[in-house]
């Protein structure tokens, strides 16, 4: 009987450690628009991506989370790395399914480091990367994950 327990128990362990994919989980794969923000504590520059749409985006069916979004952290950090020779950014990525709801986030995350006219008490140097330099490209999510 013992035996029995263990190796069910061992059976359901085996189950749970196989590969899952993106369709195994109940995903979908979508477009989605999307644009970056790369900072630093270490000096005052900023910088945000161009919005622009990606292709084959994995999100999950229930929340509409983005699947592999270190992925597209990532991406960024390495252009910020190796193309602007500025290491060690802090990246985030920001996607939503509707235009016009990314651009009014991009805004406002814009209106944070931009000081206004009247009052200049931020002290950010906001730069742009254009969609000419940089592109994220859809992350692989069928990858086996443990």
């Amino acid at each position: 009987m013992k035996l029995k327990k263990y190796m069910i128990a061992a059976a359901l362990i085996m189950t749970a450690l196989l590969p899952t994919t993106a369709k195994d989980k109940g995903n979908n794969t979508e477009r989605v628009y999307m644009f970056g923000f790369a900072a630093s504590f270490n000096d005052t520059i900023v910088h945000f991506t161009e919005i622009h749409p990606v292709d084959s985006v994995v999100l999950n069916k229930k929340t509409k989370f983005l699947e592999g979004r270190e992925g597209y952290s990532s991406q960024l950090r390495n252009y910020m790395a190796q193309q602007m020779q500025m290491p060690h950014r802090t990246c985030v990525v920001f996607y939503d399914c509707k235009l016009g709801r990314l651009q009014k986030t991009f805004l406002k995350m814009k209106r944070l480091y931009t000081p206004e006219k009247k009052n200049k008490s931020s002290h950010n140097d906001v730069r742009t990367i254009g969609t000419d330099e940089f592109r994220f490209k859809a992350v692989d999510t069928n990858i086996t994950t443990e």
